[in-house]
């Protein structure tokens, strides 16, 4: 393989707007409702902020982590400098599993935002699913927009990044004219009952939280395309999970202002209801925040390209993939086979209907917790082990923070266990989660002879020991957390 690397392009705008734009997606319009059903508005609220204190604290491992060691895969490349080639190739492939199924759900938001759109456009009668319809109209609409989607992310990050900026404007234009118009004209009475369901209904939204929050970690998978003084990585990392957990309560409180409970019941798009409620019932007003919407999927879409290609890329080129997909394309120094393959995957996933694509994001859901409790594993070996190392991002009370990380992420996890008001649905979910597992298993031992294994720890070690003894000469300790 030619030793061809990626190209150093993204400034401050280019990073904060893929992190922001791949958080924020598409599920704050069509979840919001049930967020506040599930917990009533305050508990929904209190349920963002528990997630946000949680990715809070992940990031700052990250951003630590990040700062130190700039290379795609990030992930990868902290878990194996702490524990090695096996434990960097699961924590990947978990994060992966993480990144394709967002990837699928966007492939999914996109044909149903036109139901709001253009009522009754869902035609041509195909088969059912899980009792759903899946039609032809609505097939095609998802498939159109991943095709063009990969061709976004082909083409360049650059020119994806420039794009999810733009994109990320109409987004923040939407969801502040929602909040604007709900402060003005809902009410306080319409957000009782502040709390419902008791802490199965809290339990319900937090569990959620992971899947809303992730993006930030796409930053980690880009590191090596970012053209910052290291420290910056850290600082715009955490800077994006605030504006997102900001972004995420605004919405709650802005939609449980202007919506009875009643209305929340009989919404099917609540968001854009609220919108258009909030502005004596404006047609157009609904629109605009579902343009925003649109925005949102393709930000989220466009940002989990860039983060599950260069999470391939990095495995592939590690040798722990086959070695194709570490190829970089000769004009765009994109991974472009990597992309391609999760172009595939996006396109047929409208074929298996909303209900399937549930399963799969909720089986997602868990493997993202995983990849952030590996990495926050990481974090304290190497904080013990590794304590000169460079660290321009240097994190004040580190361990501490690296503990209740830990200990957070396995409160997650286990709301996913079978016994949980919130467990992963049987079979369907768990069948996701354990057909990943083997064919992770499979693909592994496929590659990793005893000549490959040495090779991969060979490749890595090399590049660990580049970006190491690298130091900016701005990377003082400015980016330390006080």
């Amino acid at each position: 393989m030619k030793d061809e690397k990626l190209v150093k392009i993204l400034g401050n705008k280019d990073v904060l707007s893929l992190a922001f734009g791949a958080m924020i997606g598409w599920g704050w319009v069509v979840t919001a409702g049930l967020w506040v059903t599930e917990a009533g508005s305050l508990g929904s609220i209190l349920a963002f902020i528990i997630g946000g204190v949680l990715v809070v604290l992940i990031g700052l491992t990250y951003a630590e982590l990040a700062s130190s060691m700039p290379l795609a895969g990030g992930e990868l490349i902290y878990s194996f400098k702490a524990m090695g080639r096996v434990a960097s190739f699961i924590t990947t492939w978990a994060i992966i599993l993480g990144y394709v199924s967002v990837v699928a759900f966007e492939a999914v938001a996109l044909p149903t935002v036109f139901e709001y759109l253009i009522p009754n456009y869902s035609k041509g009668y195909m088969y059912t699913i899980a009792d759903w319809d899946v039609t032809a109209t609505w097939v095609g609409i998802g498939m159109l927009g991943s095709i063009i989607i990969t061709w976004v992310n082909y083409r360049g990050i650059k020119f994806s990044t420039s794009i999810m900026f733009i994109l990320t404007l109409l987004i923040a234009i939407a969801g502040v004219l929602l909040i604007t118009g709900s402060s003005i004209s809902g009410t306080t009475e319409n957000m009782q009952p502040f709390f419902t369901n008791g802490t199965a209904g809290l339990l319900s939204v937090v569990i959620m939280t992971p899947f809303m929050f992730v993006g930030f970690d796409v930053i980690p998978q880009a590191a090596e395309e970012i053209n910052l003084p290291k420290k910056r990585i850290g600082q715009l990392l955490i800077f994006s999970v605030i504006l997102a957990v900001i972004w995420y309560i605004m919405i709650i409180f802005g939609v449980s202002r202007i919506l009875t409970p009643a209305e929340l019941e009989t919404s099917n798009l609540v968001t854009a209801d609220a919108m258009a409620k909030a502005f004596g019932d404006s047609k157009m007003m609904g629109n605009i925040l579902v343009l925003g919407g649109i925005g949102g999927i393709l930000t989220s879409w466009i940002g989990f390209y860039v983060g599950g290609s260069r999470a391939i890329y990095a495995l592939a080129r590690a040798g722990m993939l086959p070695k194709a997909l570490g190829d970089l394309h000769p004009k765009y120094k994109t991974p472009h086979k990597a992309i391609l393959l999760i172009g595939a995957f996006s396109t047929v996933a409208p074929l298996f209907g909303r209900p399937a694509l549930v399963w799969l994001v909720d089986a997602g859901g868990l493997g993202l917790v995983v990849a952030w409790l590996m990495v926050a594993i990481s974090f304290l070996i190497l904080r013990k082990r590794e304590p000169k190392m460079h660290r321009p991002f240097y994190l004040k009370g580190g361990p501490v923070i690296g503990w209740i990380a830990i200990i957070m992420s396995i409160g997650v996890a286990i709301l996913y266990m079978p016994g949980m008001p919130s467990a992963l649905i049987w079979p369907y979910e768990w069948i996701i989660i354990i057909s990943w597992s083997i064919l992770g298993v499979i693909l592994y031992r496929l590659t990793m002879t005893k000549e490959k294994r040495q090779q991969t720890d060979d490749h890595l070690n090399k590049e660990l020991s580049r970006v190491l003894e690298y130091k900016d000469e701005e990377d003082t300790n400015i980016g330390k957390v006080r």
